[in-house]
């Protein structure tokens, strides 16, 4: 089994502040730039899961150059491999075009069976692009994930957390999974992890190692504001409080709300 982490480089969150909506947009920001905090987490499940089940991880990012401080991150924490999409690529596209170069970079990785991510990322609070990605590859996509229980005989147990409580889910193998920070302590990189990361060579997937669409990005145009509804306000007088029910059901009926 393969485990593949999806990682960002983003703002620090000290500095966020200090970043402009241009710059955001741009993505030529003026401030310290780190492993997406979030990602953190997917990076750790990543490394815990490889000891547990003698898997192969590798991190996987979308970027510039400097991008790959973010990648050495994750190695420096554990994570086996690291590769970085060349972020031309991906010029002038939107996150269903960024989703399609992460899915053509995992796909050219041998036997990924689980694809982890974080939350959401620190300088847009998105948490679109997983979804993205389960979406190009086909797989099943299990969100704010607090536990992977276990992974065997090609199925998935996790707990997953939302609105209405929690949950524990079976999915089958392949699968892309979205972390929530309850479900580890990403650890420090070592001193050790360090010296190796910082010596590592990390692969960059240009043109012609991958193929991506050209990039697009969906506009909206000539958008119209609703014409306002003229409201009228009716008040229903009664003896009492079912007679004015009765009224106002009545009401509703003529008006075919209900």
């Amino acid at each position: 089994m393969k485990i593949a982490v999806l990682i960002k480089q983003s703002p620090d969150t000290a500095e966020l502040p200090k970043v402009s909506a241009d710059e955001a947009r741009s993505g030529e920001v003026n401030a310290t730039m780190v492993i997406n905090p979030w990602d953190e987490y997917a990076a750790e499940e990543a490394i815990a899961l490889s000891e547990r089940y003698d898997a192969d991880t590798v991190a996987i990012s979308v970027g510039d150059p400097n991008a790959t401080d973010a990648l050495k991150h994750a190695l420096a924490m554990g994570v086996n491999e690291a590769v970085l999409v060349d972020q031309n690529l991906v010029a002038g596209g939107d996150d269903w075009h960024l989703a399609e170069a992460l899915v053509a970079a995992i796909q050219q990785q041998d036997d990924v069976d689980l694809v982890l991510a974080g939350r959401m990322t620190v300088d847009g609070n998105s948490g679109v692009i997983y979804a993205g990605v389960a979406c190009k590859l086909g797989w099943d996509l299990l969100v704010n994930v607090t536990k992977i229980v276990d992974v065997a005989d090609g199925k998935l147990t996790a707990e997953i957390v939302h609105e209405g409580g929690q949950e524990t889910v079976e999915v089958p193998l392949p699968v892309v999974i979205s972390v929530a920070k309850e479900i580890n302590d990403p650890r420090y990189p070592s001193f050790m992890g360090i010296r190796k990361a910082s010596r590592a060579k990390i692969p960059v997937l240009g043109d012609g190692d991958i193929s991506v669409a050209a990039g697009r990005r969906v506009r909206w145009n000539n958008l119209r504001k609703p014409e306002a509804k003229k409201v009228q306000v009716q008040i229903f007088d009664g003896g009492s409080v079912q007679e004015k029910a009765a009224k106002l059901a009545e009401a509703l009926m003529a008006e075919k709300v209900i």
